[in-house]
């Protein structure tokens, strides 16, 4: 688990295929949009392929962040929140039109943070069973006292405090339970530790920048890593429309295409 590999393309239509269903393709819609997908803990960019592979074939661009994750070899040691926020920053500023910021898990602190810095770069905003907490809360804030969670129970930290892992045995359970175990097996080789310094970043927004920008919040009822009622207790009142998946906390694994659809959906509200 500690090892951070490169995946082919190749190698994640393998690993995938046996429980990814076909749908119809969608049609391109007539304006295209830019989304940017920030992918969960523990995992990279190569768990948003099926979905960016939908989107683009819809015709929009995808871009997916890495830093310390997937292929990126950055020691998690070395990373900091402003590590990932500045990676997204640089990408927004690089665009010539707003984009679709989409926040997995515990990025949706991540996002957070760059819309409040980049208001005017950004369409819409889409936490994915993600954390959408309010000022001054950080990931162990929003954990604390959370019942029910496997990912939480099995949660520990390295010796020297750099690194958070969730317990091997029970990753599966807490993650991914709706995909069969051989397919997650063969993908715990690019499962990497967690950066454990952002887990304490105090997040910075206010109810003038962040507040206005539209809010949309895609729930998975099955999820055991941030229960369902977690979750609507993070979105109550704060979104403008509310998508369920009836999916663990990894919809891009167990259920791609419709995660895909969810997210073409959002950007015709």
């Amino acid at each position: 688990m500690k090892k951070t590999l490169q995946i082919s393309s190749l190698t994640l239509v393998f690993l995938f295929s046996m429980f990814i269903q076909a749908h119809p393709t969608e049609v391109p819609s007539k304006k295209t949009k830019t989304y940017v997908l920030v992918q969960s803990a523990w995992l990279g960019a190569w768990q948003l392929q099926q979905v960016a592979q939908t989107l683009e074939t819809a015709g929009h661009t995808v871009i997916t962040p890495v830093a310390s994750h997937g292929s990126d070899k950055t020691l998690a040691g070395d990373i900091t929140m402003e590590t990932y926020v500045n990676q997204l920053l640089a990408i927004l500023d690089s665009q010539q039109e707003k984009v679709v910021l989409v926040g997995h898990s515990f990025n949706g602190i991540t996002v957070s943070r760059v819309a409040e810095l980049r208001p005017k770069k950004i369409d819409r905003l889409v936490y994915l069973t993600a954390f959408l907490l309010p000022n001054g809360a950080s990931f162990y804030d929003a954990v604390q006292g959370v019942p029910d969670s496997k990912a939480v129970e099995n949660f520990f930290l390295s010796e020297d405090q750099t690194q958070a892992f969730v317990k091997e045995e029970a990753m599966q359970n807490a993650f991914a339970h709706d995909i069969p175990a051989e397919a997650f097996n063969q993908a715990k080789a690019y499962i990497v530790p967690e950066p454990a310094t952002p887990l304490g970043y105090k997040l910075e927004v206010t109810d003038a920048v962040f507040g206005k920008i539209p809010k949309y919040y895609i729930e998975c009822t099955e999820d055991r890593a941030i229960p369902i009622a977690s979750q609507r207790g993070m979105y109550e009142g704060k979104v403008k429309k509310v998508f369920t998946l009836n999916s663990s906390h990894t919809p891009n694994f167990s259920q791609p295409d419709k995660l895909a659809f969810i997210l073409l959906d959002v950007i015709r509200k």
